[in-house]
Protein backbone atom coordinates (compact mmCIF):
# COMPACT_ATOMS: atom_id res chain seq x y z
CA UNK A 1 0.00 0.00 0.00
CA UNK A 2 1.32 3.42 -0.93
CA UNK A 3 2.07 5.98 1.73
CA UNK A 4 -0.33 8.91 1.85
CA UNK A 5 2.58 11.21 0.91
CA UNK A 6 3.19 9.21 -2.29
CA UNK A 7 -0.49 9.40 -3.18
CA UNK A 8 -0.50 13.14 -2.57
CA UNK A 9 2.62 13.60 -4.69
CA UNK A 10 1.09 11.54 -7.48
CA UNK A 11 -1.93 13.82 -7.48
CA UNK A 12 0.32 16.87 -7.97
CA UNK A 13 2.93 15.42 -10.34
CA UNK A 14 1.57 17.16 -13.44
CA UNK A 15 1.50 20.49 -11.58
CA UNK A 16 5.13 20.06 -10.56
CA UNK A 17 6.14 19.29 -14.14
CA UNK A 18 4.26 22.35 -15.39
CA UNK A 19 5.90 24.55 -12.74
CA UNK A 20 9.40 23.35 -13.66
CA UNK A 21 8.68 23.86 -17.36
CA UNK A 22 7.46 27.38 -16.60
CA UNK A 23 10.64 28.05 -14.61
CA UNK A 24 12.82 26.90 -17.50
CA UNK A 25 10.79 29.03 -19.92
CA UNK A 26 11.19 32.03 -17.61
CA UNK A 27 14.98 31.79 -17.69
CA UNK A 28 15.08 31.00 -21.42
CA UNK A 29 13.16 34.23 -21.99
CA UNK A 30 15.65 36.15 -19.87
CA UNK A 31 18.52 34.65 -21.88
CA UNK A 32 16.78 35.70 -25.11
CA UNK A 33 16.50 39.29 -23.87
CA UNK A 34 20.24 39.38 -23.21
CA UNK A 35 21.36 37.34 -26.24
CA UNK A 36 18.91 37.76 -29.16
CA UNK A 37 20.46 35.09 -31.41
CA UNK A 38 20.60 32.44 -28.72
CA UNK A 39 21.26 28.73 -29.22
CA UNK A 40 18.00 27.49 -27.68
CA UNK A 41 19.18 23.89 -27.32
CA UNK A 42 22.32 24.96 -25.46
CA UNK A 43 20.32 27.40 -23.36
CA UNK A 44 17.86 24.66 -22.38
CA UNK A 45 20.73 22.35 -21.41
CA UNK A 46 22.42 25.03 -19.31
CA UNK A 47 19.20 25.99 -17.52
CA UNK A 48 18.20 22.37 -16.87
CA UNK A 49 21.66 21.61 -15.48
CA UNK A 50 21.43 24.62 -13.19
CA UNK A 51 17.96 23.58 -11.99
CA UNK A 52 19.39 20.11 -11.21
CA UNK A 53 22.23 21.69 -9.21
CA UNK A 54 19.76 23.87 -7.34
CA UNK A 55 17.59 20.85 -6.54
CA UNK A 56 20.65 18.96 -5.28
CA UNK A 57 21.58 21.92 -3.05
CA UNK A 58 18.04 22.16 -1.70
CA UNK A 59 17.89 18.41 -1.11
CA UNK A 60 21.19 18.45 0.77
CA UNK A 61 20.04 21.40 2.87
CA UNK A 62 16.71 19.78 3.72
CA UNK A 63 18.22 16.39 4.52
CA UNK A 64 20.88 18.08 6.62
CA UNK A 65 18.17 19.75 8.67
CA UNK A 66 16.35 16.42 9.14
CA UNK A 67 19.52 14.68 10.35
CA UNK A 68 20.06 17.26 13.11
Amino acid sequence: MAHIEELELSAHRSDIIKDVNDLIEKYRTIFEWDVPEIDESLTNTLIINEVRKALDDIENELLGKIDC
